[in-house]
């Protein structure tokens, strides 16, 4: 029985998720990310036309494309569409691999063993996406993950194609060396320094070669990656080690208060996405980047596993005051919390004339409203306004 890998990828999924709500923009340009001096989380196809691409600073963005319409992320949204997505994943084989929110690893080989029944596979999932949760993807299938992820990217957008094992190196071999997995900027310069332009040069260059210029790791395993060898299986769904979020500011802020207000924020969020992930952590990390790009982690690890808004920001706020900063600018904070674990695997100290309802409660009180309501329809008071 042959190998059969699908990579199924969204297109421009945080873009076009956010566009559900605005039909009247499809079609249009747009971005998506945070305001100011924020980055681009994504972009319409008519944006990226324009030289916008994801991780853009958003004032460049807007300046290469400035009749784009800029929207702000939507966590949220982004998570249920992603989780609805990888359900339906789930539901023709348990052989899946998220790699992120928007793509994933499928080995289809137990229930559509021949290449025919791999596309017709690619043709219903692309069709169920696209009817049940109106945004658009592209498949790529082939007997290794590396080409299945190549396949998937030169069908984009919205399309589909299949490299057979015969197929693989007419399909690789004119690719430039930077389609290899492992190649950047640094690798790509030393290629470039050897000769090499596309992944069939680097294939026909003996393995030697490529280790004396890259090292053993490195040079063996491009070597490999350049005649279509790759041997990693689909690893299925493992939870998440961390959950996090970042804010940059659209001014550098040098007020405590104000600062602490956003770390609320975060920890408002990061729990939320924690308790719908049905998870809980033990250290929660904070991040400060200053004025000058210099940035610092402090962590601190709790006693129990917690999932709790408050508790996680009642760290982060310690650890922000343990700083001792004096007025220094800060550009951009956030928050993580690491050492997840299945929150039902986790237990909780009853703590002597502890309230039987506290903010545990009160936080999936606060779920159960922004179910039906709307996320953001309780919060803080001191983030109203």
């Amino acid at each position: 029985m042959e190998t059969m890998i699908l990579h199924v990828d969204m297109d421009a999924f945080y873009a076009s998720a956010s566009l559900i709500e605005r039909p009247e923009l499809v079609g249009t340009p747009v971005i998506v990310g945070g305001a100011g001096r924020g980055v681009v989380l994504s972009a319409t196809y008519e944006a990226r036309r324009s030289g916008v691409s994801s991780g853009m600073p958003m004032g460049r963005a807007r300046r290469l494309c400035p009749q784009a319409v800029v929207l702000p992320p939507d966590a949220e949204l982004y998570s249920r569409i992603s989780g609805a997505v990888m359900h339906l994943f789930a539901q023709v084989t348990p052989l899946v691999e998220p790699i992120s929110l928007d793509e994933a690893f499928l080995d289809v080989s137990g229930v559509a063993p021949t290449p025919r029944q791999a596309v017709a596979l690619g043709h219903q999932l692309r069709d169920a996406v696209a009817d049940e949760q109106m945004i658009t993807c592209s498949v790529g299938i082939a007997p290794v993950k590396f080409v299945a992820k190549l396949a998937s990217t030169r069908a984009k957008p919205d399309g589909l194609l299949l490299v057979e094992r015969h197929e693989t190196l007419d399909f690789l071999h004119p690719l430039p060396v930077e389609a290899l997995w492992g190649v950047g900027e640094t690798t790509k310069e030393k290629l470039h320094r050897l000769g090499l332009r596309t992944v069939g040069d680097v294939a026909h260059l003996p393995e030697r070669t490529l280790v004396r210029a890259l090292g053993q790791s490195a040079g063996v395993t491009l070597h490999r990656l350049a005649w279509g060898h790759d041997e990693r299986r689909v690893v299925p769904h493992e939870p998440e080690r961390s959950i996090g979020s970042d804010e940059t500011f659209p001014a550098d802020l040098d007020d405590a208060v104000e600062i602490k207000r956003e770390l609320l924020k975060l920890s408002d969020r990061v729990a939320a996405r924690m308790r719908a992930a049905q998870v809980a952590g033990r250290t929660v990390v904070l991040k400060v980047r200053f004025s000058d790009f210099t940035t610092i982690t402090r962590s601190r690890t709790l006693p129990e596993h917690t999932d709790v808004s408050r508790e996680i920001y009642d760290v982060a706020a310690q650890l922000f005051d343990a700083l001792a900063l004096q007025r220094a600018r800060v550009r951009l904070v956030g928050v993580r919390v690491q050492g997840l674990k299945d929150v039902r695997q986790t237990s909780r100290q009853i703590r002597l004339g502890e309230r039987e309802n506290g903010w545990r409660e009160a936080d999936r009180a606060i779920d159960r409203a922004s179910a039906r309501f709307g996320a953001g329809i309780v919060r803080p008071a001191s983030l109203v306004g």
